[in-house]
């Protein structure tokens, strides 16, 4: 089961694996306190698409698009993902103020669909 959260809650133990996925460390916030088990930048958006999407929302959907067919090319770092999954709960982190509309939720619907 994946779960998301936003880095900044605080975590709990039923997070499970708490997996950062955001290319840039969260502003304000020590490695220390982040708990975090993994950092997998390299299944964020790349740097070209996340400046362009620069969380507008009428970009949205074309931004999941996108992100999704870079997903196509990081079947590896996905494979990973899942494979956390299958042991216990993961927990996806994301740094974006809007819950709604950040890669954390396009990549879920990603793992969802596979």
């Amino acid at each position: 089961m994946y779960v998301i959260k936003r880095v900044y809650e605080k975590a709990d133990k039923y997070d499970g694996s708490r997996v950062l996925v955001d290319r840039l460390w969260p502003r304000g916030l020590k490695k220390e306190d982040a708990m975090i088990d993994y950092w997998m930048k390299e299944i964020a958006p790349g740097t070209a698409l996340r400046k362009w999407f620069a969380h507008k929302e009428e970009r949205w959907q074309e931004f999941k698009n996108r992100y999704h067919m870079e997903l196509k090319e990081k079947k590896g770092l996905l494979k990973q993902l899942m494979d956390l999954e299958k042991d216990k709960k993961v927990t996806l982190l994301y740094a974006a103020k809007d819950e709604k509309r950040n890669n954390a939720q396009a990549l879920l619907e990603a793992l969802e669909t596979r």
